[in-house]
């Protein structure tokens, strides 16, 4: 079983709790107006791996993660569900903790994938129709989908959002946040994101304009202040 990871963090500290190997896998089929990660959209790109190769890697460091454990994050894990699926299961077979850092858009067959992850890290981009369709170019069918399969299985839920200033940096957007999560079960931490121009340099590598071209990074101060509303 192969997949196409694009890069890998071993001592990954914010990702899920304690220490923690983060994967990031290729693919995605959004296109977010923030997204820092754009040479991660191509599905056959990066680094061609067995899950072997992968779980070899990870378990040189497991002596470091009795706290933590293996993050998959993105671009998409959820695209890549056949690889996904074979090295979570590795991974619990070796007494792994799990967690799957995910916008909720792949392919389906999400119980298969959610059977062996511990937690879901949910990118929240909005919290209706129509801002989620201007912010990713997509409707929210298939991340519902996701979202309700995860919680039939009453799975554990960190929930993130970024805030990006002139887009969704106002009181009215994090109270209808938290009138959103309210729904949702087991959900251990909300954590509001500020947006940033890390992957500003990126898009002029690949040639691609940048769709937020002279939105300045939040304000931390307001962000703190838009954190009590929560």
């Amino acid at each position: 079983m192969q997949g196409y990871i694009s890069s890998v963090e071993p001592m990954g500290l914010v990702d899920g709790p304690g220490l923690r190997y983060v994967v990031f896998m290729q693919g995605c089929k959004l296109r977010c107006l923030y997204c820092h990660n754009p040479e991660t959209w191509k599905l056959n790109e990066g680094q061609k791996m067995t899950s072997e190769e992968l779980l070899a890697k990870i378990l040189r460091y497991k002596p470091y993660y009795s706290n933590g454990g293996i993050t998959f994050s993105g671009g998409e894990p959820l695209l890549q569900k056949a690889f996904l699926i074979d090295i979570l299961k590795k991974c619990k077979e070796n007494g792994l903790h799990t967690a799957l850092d995910t916008a909720g858009v792949g392919n389906g067959d999400y119980e298969e994938i959610l059977k062996y992850v511990d937690l879901v890290i949910l990118d929240v981009k909005a919290t209706d129709e129509k801002n989620y369709k201007k912010i990713t170019g997509f409707k929210m069918d298939e991340f519902n989908n996701f979202l309700n399969t995860a919680k039939k299985l009453n799975k554990d839920f960190w929930i993130r959002s970024v805030i990006v200033p002139g887009l969704n940096d106002s009181k009215e957007y994090v109270l209808s946040l938290k009138e959103y999560i309210s729904n949702i079960p087991n959900v251990l931490k909300v954590e509001l994101l500020p947006y940033h121009l890390y992957g500003v340099d990126k898009y002029k590598e690949l040639n691609l304009n940048y769709p937020l071209d002279k939105v300045p990074p939040m304000d931390l101060d307001k962000l703190k202040e838009l954190e009590k509303y929560l």
